[in-house]
């Protein structure tokens, strides 16, 4: 027989026949001798089955390293830069027409009517443009999550029902496609937050610009998520539990969340007691910022039952909290009001929950907190998660549509999610020394037709070129080919 030789652009494995027994020798010019391992001629065809399978899955490999977004983060600042011209929103305070805003550094410097140009700063006329801070949505997989149908892309949840020390933010994705996409319709910033089990882990601020995810992270450590079991029975043909069966779970769970906190609380007096005798654990590590009330708790619930649940659960542990969801939350706004619990609204876009809601119900959710005075903002993180983070306006367009006042609506999105996750000395609103986190537009951005044109994050321009834009160009190309030839 002769030998047979299988060759990609890597690697050489040659297969001798083996004088003696008849059977095959592998050596590799990757090693410094050959394999050891003898591969009788039966095996042959086999062997190389199991090679061209290995060099398929390599070039799997590549192929995955090729998904990553071509767009190159922004270069830091490093001159003034002066907007002129353009309408500028505080969000915190009224428009301002004609006016001027100057960033340097990342920071914005001056903002206003006849404002003082310095002479080192690039001059940018944007009239007739309005300029905005930075849209925000305060729930989000962002990062973690590529194709909701491709499990490989999925990192969004660990495995088990406690676990705590899961930082979301080392598990994002700066190359993901889906952030070029978000930001091109000035959404700038995100909270990305964990999902899955009881205690998910804690999430970060991220702004949508960067080489990793320390260059993306605004604030870590920013909330615990806790997702709360379901108080009563469903019924529904997808769920095969009895209400007996439904109702233990949650009992079970609810203890097995309650002797987590207790755990969390005897580790901390251990180890405040003696550190040296008390080995740290990093699970009960991670929730001590939550006894000690410097992070607040994020629970997702919606129904009436479990927001309540939740609360008392909260003013049992002495913990803080913000309410996720909320879609009950209208009929709980006392409770909510008596313990300072901020809302954050889970997207506007979302059918009624039962038969008896009235069409409008989650429509109007966020106007009927505004009403109570409870503290609230809008997220559209819902069914398709990251993917759809970029319709973020549309979401307060809705609640505007039904009854949340139009500037309301605006700061629903930039400025309440920034006060609620605590970076609203950096983010949120146009005001000098805050971040040059925002974007310019053509028109309103809760009306679909406006184009974002420019925008920038800490000073730096974000290149708004993306998936969607790219792929809209190359088919427009091929009808505009098509066309000469359709022609009579």
């Amino acid at each position: 027989m002769t030998a047979t030789n299988i060759t990609n652009t890597t690697n050489t494995k040659t297969c001798e026949p083996d004088q003696k027994n008849e059977a095959w020798r592998i050596s590799s010019p990757m090693t410094a001798m050959p394999i050891n391992c003898v591969v009788t001629q039966h095996m042959h065809m086999r062997l190389l089955l199991n090679v061209v399978s290995g060099l398929a899955v390599a070039g799997m490999a590549v192929a995955t390293v090729a998904y990553a977004h071509p767009e190159v983060p922004g270069a830091p600042q490093s001159h003034p830069i002066a907007l002129v011209g353009a309408t500028l929103h505080p969000v915190s305070g009224p428009a301002i027409e004609d006016g001027v805003l100057v960033f340097d550094q990342g920071r914005i410097v001056a903002m206003g009517k006849g404002v003082e140009i310095p002479e080192n700063a690039e001059q940018r006329s944007f009239a007739g443009k309005h300029v905005y801070p930075a849209l925000f949505d305060a729930h989000t997989d962002m990062g973690l999550v590529e194709i909701n149908s491709v499990r490989g892309t999925l990192d969004q949840a660990e495995t088990g029902q406690i676990n705590p020390n899961v930082r979301s933010w080392v598990a994002v994705n700066p190359d993901s496609e889906i952030i070029p996409v978000t930001r091109s319709n000035g959404v700038l910033l995100s909270l990305t937050a964990p999902q899955g089990g009881l205690i998910s882990g804690r999430s970060a601020v991220l702004h949508l610009d960067g080489w990793t995810y320390e260059d993306m992270t605004l604030r870590a450590d920013v909330a615990m998520h806790i997702q709360w079991p379901t108080m009563a029975p469903v019924s529904d043909w997808a769920i095969e539990a009895s209400a007996r069966e439904q109702m233990k779970r949650r009992d079970e769970s609810l203890q097995t969340l309650q002797r987590a906190f207790d755990e969390a609380r005897a580790y901390q007096t251990a180890r405040r007691a003696d550190s040296a005798r008390h080995p740290r654990d990093l699970r009960w590590e991670a929730m001590l910022p939550v006894l000690d009330r410097k992070i607040p708790v994020m629970i997702t619930a919606n129904e009436i039952q479990q927001i309540q649940a939740s609360i008392a659960f909260c003013e049992a542990n002495g913990i803080r909290m913000i309410l996720f969801g909320g879609y009950d939350a209208p009929h709980c706004t006392a409770l909510l009001n008596q313990h300072k619990i901020p809302v954050i609204v889970g997207e506007i876009y979302r059918l009624p929950m039962r038969r008896s809601d009235e069409y409008d119900a989650a429509y109007t959710v966020a106007e009927r907190l505004r009403q109570a005075g409870v503290t609230y903002c809008i997220s559209g993180g819902g069914r398709f998660g990251a993917s759809n983070v970029r319709n973020l306006p549309y979401h307060a367009a809705m609640a505007a549509a039904f009854g949340l006042p139009k500037d309301e609506a605006l700061r629903a999105i930039t400025l309440y999610p920034a006060q609620i996750l605590g970076v609203a000395n950096r983010v949120g609103a146009l005001a000098v020394g805050k971040d040059a986190t925002l974007f310019i537009t053509d028109g309103d951005p809760l009306e679909a037709p406006t184009q974002v044109e420019a925008a920038f994050v800490q000073g730096r321009q974000v290149d708004l070129s993306n998936r969607h834009k790219r792929l809209y160009d190359k088919y427009r190309e091929k009808l505009d080919r098509m066309r000469p030839i359709a022609a009579p």
